[in-house]
């Protein structure tokens, strides 16, 4: 997916269409687990005093678990700052694998 680095959008401090410069916003990690990866492992008794401790076979390990129908593209998220007020609000996009800002 191509950006241009200009875009003419509204701008919600000034109030109307204005000119903003696009860049990317930087994506942080937040850990090998997610939320439903972890709550998977706490029911599965890898915390201390949770679960059955998978004892009786109810679940499988945890490095069974499998991440099927995973997205292979990500939304990117855009800075946009504002030319006449200088102020920046974030938009996120549509899903793409890649993108250029040119």
């Amino acid at each position: 997916m191509k950006i241009p680095k200009k875009i003419n959008t509204y701008c919600k401090y000034c109030r109307k269409k204005t000119e903003h410069l696009v860049s990317e916003v930087k994506k942080h990690d937040r850990g090998t687990l997610k939320k439903g990866s972890i709550k998977r492992a706490l029911a599965r008794g890898v915390a201390p005093k949770k679960g059955n401790r998978g004892k009786y076979g109810s679940k499988p390990a945890i490095s069974k678990f499998k991440r099927t129908g995973a997205k292979s593209s990500k939304k990117h998220a855009f800075k946009l700052k504002c030319k006449d007020c200088n102020k920046t609000q974030i938009k996120t996009y549509k899903r793409a694998k890649k993108v250029q800002i040119q």
